[in-house]
């Protein structure tokens, strides 16, 4: 008799560039979007595309770092963040280290719900 496996054997996703360009594509949007939320509440009103300037830094480094775990991951990336949000913004460095740490609480204040919502990690 035979029988259907309970879980297919063919991967969708198959691991290669595709992915990974997804993957990145989409940290971005995140990064973009949650940059945004947190300098429309600490700086006033700013155009979008400063948010989309600044926002593949902290996924580059977060997707090439993630082998490393959240020691290593988590202050190269603010450090990248911070660098980027510098150049992006035109803000000072106090300002500059605000926005990064209020970036850096919008994200891990999204993340956990998504996390929960649709299971990530």
């Amino acid at each position: 008799m035979l029988t259907a496996p309970l879980q297919s054997a063919i991967d969708l996703t198959g691991g290669g560039i595709l992915a990974l360009v997804v993957t990145f594509l989409l940290a971005t949007l995140f990064y973009a979007i949650t940059l945004h939320l947190a300098a429309v509440f600490f700086v006033g009103d700013v155009p979008t595309q400063r948010a989309a300037v600044a926002a593949p830094v902290p996924a580059v480094a977060s997707l090439l770092l993630q082998q490393w775990g959240p020691a290593i991951v988590i202050p190269v990336t603010l450090l990248g963040d911070f660098v980027a949000i510098r150049f992006s913004y035109k803000l000072p460095v106090k300002s500059s280290v605000a926005l990064t740490l209020l970036h850096f609480a919008f994200s891990v204040a999204l993340v956990i719900p998504l996390n929960n919502i649709f299971g990530f990690v």
